[in-house]
């Protein structure tokens, strides 16, 4: 008997090791191949957001492939006439930028005294002397080595403009993806059905954890369409308030930058707070500006926004931060966007697993947890 505990445990520790290497593999291949895996994602996450206008046109006798064409050329010239419509805002953003610069190199010389030392520059000598006593107590004195030269603002420029290209390719690939998915229609559904498994138990589950995941991905972008939305027509209001300039391109820069949970208000924050020092030489304005966002933020995007992707998707707040924070690190900007959706989908399979019942516990908000999703499942949880 004990020869058999022993067995047990040892074989659940090789379990437990290789589920760890197959997880740390599994994070280093995402990192490793984001270029291929977050058009894909984006591409998988747009063709669920269309998947219900597709799907009322093929009831319109509209064949499938003819539908997911006019979706996406819908699609393309929405996004096309937005752009065309904000291109004067843009064009006169771009063009005062030296003039900003120049706004900027002055307010930091008034903020650096015309001269006098910063407190920055109290911190560097502490720190230099600090240094020399070390060596003295050492007996050494070496020569304090050059510092490595920085790189000078055109490169940075020029990074930040690849990166945008980057940005803008990796959309255009996810939205020939989308087209080719919602043209594929549900063959890829049934796929998945014969290869989810060989009995009729195991298929419902597939069926089932399918199922779960559109509707938690299409309430998903929908909640937060509606929330942007609507915050980016009171963020309009408050800036034309304010009289700040462009508030159109400023509310929808801001509305965008939302989509972010949590990380996303902080920078659009900082990004009016930029535009209104450079516009406005009273600091109450400013205040007035960034205080108004704030309270629209927490009314609509924090309270509103939160209640509504409570009841659709029953997410842990601590989760979904966390799993924002580490999909950030794992794929920069797109991660902060998909981080909250792709670990919705996690939950839904996990609460149709037995074994990753814990997972779904901790992903899952306290006042419904893992249980509502088991039950629909009934006595049909893989074993």
């Amino acid at each position: 008997m004990e020869n058999a505990t022993a067995e047990t445990r040892r074989a659940r520790r090789v379990e437990t090791a290789i589920v760890a290497l197959a997880v740390i593999a599994s994070i280093a291949a995402l990192r490793a191949a984001q270029e291929f895996f977050i058009p894909v994602v984006v591409g998988i996450f747009l063709a669920y957001a269309l998947r219900p206008i597709v799907s009322k046109l093929t009831d319109w006798r509209v064949p499938e492939a003819v539908a997911a064409a006019l979706v996406m050329l819908a699609l393309v010239g929405a996004i096309g006439g937005g752009a065309y419509a904000m291109r004067d805002q843009a064009t006169s953003a771009l063009a005062d930028l030296p003039h900003a610069a120049h706004a900027v190199r002055m307010r930091v010389r008034e903020l650096a005294g015309n001269g006098a030392p910063t407190p920055l520059a109290h911190v560097k000598a502490a720190a230099v002397e600090l240094n020399k006593a070390a060596n003295e107590v050492a007996g050494e004195n070496p020569a304090p080595p050059a510092p490595p030269p920085s790189p000078g603002i055109v490169d940075r420029l020029t990074a930040d403009g690849v990166n945008a290209l980057g940005v803008l390719t990796t959309f255009g690939v996810a939205l020939v993806i989308t087209m080719f998915l919602l043209a594929a229609g549900n063959s890829f559904r049934r796929k998945l059905l014969r290869v989810g498994g060989n009995t009729l138990r195991e298929r419902r589950i597939t069926v089932e954890i399918l199922d779960e995941i559109d509707i938690q991905v299409q309430r998903y972008l929908l909640v937060m369409l509606f929330t942007n939305v609507a915050l980016g027509l009171v963020f309009w209001g408050i800036f034309a308030a304010f009289g700040l300039e462009r508030a159109v391109l400023f509310a929808f820069c801001a509305a965008v930058l939302h989509a972010i949970p949590y990380l996303g208000i902080v920078m659009a924050l900082i990004v009016i707070a930029v535009a209104a020092i450079l516009q406005f030489s009273s600091v109450g304005a400013v205040v007035g500006i960034l205080v108004a966002m704030s309270a629209a933020s927490i009314a609509i995007g924090l309270f509103l926004q939160n209640w509504l992707q409570g009841r659709a998707s029953q997410m842990n707040p601590v989760a979904v931060f966390l799993s924002v924070i580490f999909f950030g690190w794992l794929w920069g900007g797109w991660g902060l966007l998909l981080g909250a959706p792709l670990v919705a989908i996690v939950r839904t399979i996990a609460s149709r697993i037995e074994s990753l019942t814990p997972v779904a516990e901790f992903l899952s908000d306290d006042a419904h947890g893992p249980a509502a999703p088991a039950q629909a499942a009934g006595s049909s949880r893989t074993r």
